[in-house]
């Protein structure tokens, strides 16, 4: 028998098994047998089929959403019309997807779900606050700097109804919920796109400039570190204390040791894991976002480069995980570290940031 009849036997036989089962255990569940088994037995069948079926949905609700065309999907929101897509379009747009994705991936939005299986879940809801927590900065950002063009110019007014909804509290399930907060939100960003596509609306403007952006990415750049931070701790640090940067003048509010032991809790690890990887999604198209709207700029101050290494060092950050939970290991051990492993990518993307910011800020 040759190689491909032996596998399409073993194929065959493994589908007859499997329709055999499917045949038993929906024999188990018919009305006669049910009843037939007594009640307590008929509802332990019925909570047992519950149980796998919200399994199976919790772990089809936990796949992490995969990246975007930002100029696609900004193209794709004023019908086609190229001529609409101005500067600031693009990333606002892209505000506006990542808000999207977030209240309507598979499941929804889950951080504030009372009911199985979302309630089980923690792995998504890590990577939505991540995720959030992007979607804040990026909105305040263009809030206060891109939006305008002097400290003393008027804020957008759409864009000052937007920012604070996305600053709601991530978790309430009712009055009200936060999905309704952040719909509102996306709502006024899409008045803000609006006004930008329109040529003969002068109510709203995007400034492309290097101060604006140095200033987003000085953000950025704490992000990313307290998460290095946080993902390098899951084995246990012990620190120098850098909190005065040794600035002989300068005091802190509370006294602290020289040196410090710092370990992300075990049962976190998994959380802060999660969080970096929603994180890093949301930040890599944000800053797809920026080389489009920053083009210019970015030539200018030979930075575009050092911004797209940053990408891809963000992109990388979101390779599949090939083991079903978080594998923590030592540092120097026999098993891998998945915290470490981020923490990598996330630092040399951090480093990268530093470097643009003082690319921005010379002249």
């Amino acid at each position: 028998m040759k190689f491909t009849d032996r596998a399409q036997t073993l194929l065959w036989k493994t589908l007859e098994w499997f329709k055999g089962l499917v045949w038993k255990i929906g024999d188990l569940y018919r009305p006669a047998n049910l009843k037939q088994k007594g009640m307590f037995a008929a509802l332990g069948l019925v909570l047992g089929a519950a149980l796998v079926l919200s399994a199976l949905l919790g772990i089809y609700w936990s796949q992490q959403p995969g990246s975007f065309d930002v100029h696609a999907i900004a193209l794709q929101r004023v019908s086609g019309d190229k001529a609409q897509v101005r500067v600031g379009v693009v990333y606002t747009s892209t505000l506006i997807k990542i808000g999207e994705v977030l209240l309507d991936k598979p499941g929804g939005y889950l951080s504030n779900d009372i009911m199985p299986p979302g309630v089980w879940l923690d792995n998504m809801p890590n990577w939505e606050f991540g995720a959030l927590v992007m979607l804040r900065d990026g909105t305040a950002a263009l809030r206060n700097h891109m939006s305008r063009s002097q400290s003393q110019s008027v804020e957008s007014p759409s864009l000052a109804e937007a920012e604070p909804r996305f600053n709601f509290s991530n978790d309430s399930w009712l009055f009200p919920p936060t999905e309704g907060e952040y719909r509102k939100g996306l709502e006024f960003l899409e008045v803000y796109m609006r006004q930008l596509a329109d040529a003969s609306n002068q109510q709203a403007q995007f400034y492309a400039r290097a101060d604006n952006l140095r200033q987003y990415l000085e953000i950025v750049e704490k992000r990313l570190g307290s998460l290095s931070q946080r993902l390098s701790a899951s084995v246990g640090q012990i620190r120098i204390n850098t909190d005065l940067a040794g600035d002989a003048g300068a005091i802190q509010s509370t006294a602290a040791s020289s040196s410090v032991v710092v370990k992300t809790p075990w049962l976190e690890l998994d959380d802060v894991f999660y969080e970096a990887r929603g994180a890093t999604w949301a930040l890599s198209v944000i800053l797809k976002a920026v080389e489009h709207d920053f083009e210019d700029v970015l030539k200018k101050k030979n930075a575009l480069i050092s911004l797209r290494q940053i990408i891809r060092e963000l992109e990388e950050a979101q390779q599949p995980t090939l083991s079903p939970v978080i594998i923590n290991g030592s540092g120097f051990g026999l098993f891998a570290n998945y915290s470490l492993t981020m923490a990598n990518y996330i630092a040399r993307a951090n480093a990268a940031v530093i470097d643009i910011r003082d690319l921005l800020q010379q002249g």
